[in-house]
């Protein structure tokens, strides 16, 4: 079985958003990690080529720098890695999935995985505008998968329950916190995903051009959070003037 899984290399989740002179989001210095949600989704492809046969790739579109998340997926058991270099390309949702579903198109797959959404932009797009591209199902934010042949069963969070879904082989799914527990890279395995292949490409070689429909024209940080207010007094009284000023100032009642 052929498991692709698409991938992104995106800022620690404690890093400090800062800016550089444009206006832009200054990266320098900043710790790069793989996507959270796309562990979850490296460590199920794992677990699927663990439980028989198969064969894991790992994908991703991005700087020179993503192929340290990339090592991090082969270390922890993935048999090889596609750099796709997209250079100075803006890339937005619409061009990024162009890009994967390009260099997908011309690889083997039975099931392509990914994380539901990414933790820098949150747009939650990528993986279901890569099925569509490529014409196949997919089934999003899934908690549990079996894989039985030439069809799949995923079961996956609705409001107040959870739905088990079918489909016809090859499909996309998107992981989610709860599928499973990503494992740690053993050294023996940082040692092992030192020889593995890399394929490094760019976008020119895959001969698509790519055309973002979305750009960022400003960035800008939250305002700072305010001080919070203590209501003094006894607690009916203190109720009744956190009423008034909930109704009053914040506008909240």
């Amino acid at each position: 079985m052929k498991i692709l899984v698409c991938m992104k290399q995106t800022f620690d989740t404690e890093a400090k958003i800062a800016f550089d002179g444009d206006g832009k989001i200054d990266n320098k210095g900043v710790t790069m990690i793989m996507n959270p949600y796309d562990e979850y989704a490296v460590e199920e492809a794992l677990r699927i080529k663990e439980s028989g046969e198969g064969e894991v790739t790992v994908i991703c579109a991005g700087g020179p720098k993503a192929q340290d998340a990339l090592r991090q997926a082969l270390a922890m058991g993935a048999d090889k890695a596609v750099l796709l270099e997209t250079g100075e390309v803006d890339m937005d949702e619409y061009a990024t999935a162009i890009v994967l579903a390009k260099a997908i198109g011309e690889l083997e797959y039975d099931v392509i995985l990914g994380g539901f959404r990414a933790i820098d932009d949150g747009s939650a797009q990528v993986m279901s505008r890569v099925a569509e591209v490529l014409n196949v199902p997919v089934v999003n934010v899934i908690t549990k998968l079996e894989i039985a042949g030439d069809k799949a069963v995923a079961t996956r969070e609705i409001e107040g329950g959870s739905e088990v879904v079918e489909v016809a082989l090859p499909a996309v799914f998107t992981a989610q916190k709860g599928l499973n527990e990503p494992r740690y890279p053993s050294m023996k395995g940082i040692m092992k995903a030192k020889k593995k292949p890399m394929d490094k490409k760019s976008v020119s070689d895959l001969g698509v051009e790519v055309a973002p429909k979305v750009k960022a024209i400003s960035f800008s940080l939250p305002e700072p959070r305010q001080a919070g207010k203590v209501v003094p007094g006894e607690p009916a009284e203190a109720a009744r003037e956190l009423a008034r000023l909930l109704r009053e100032e914040a506008k909240v009642i």
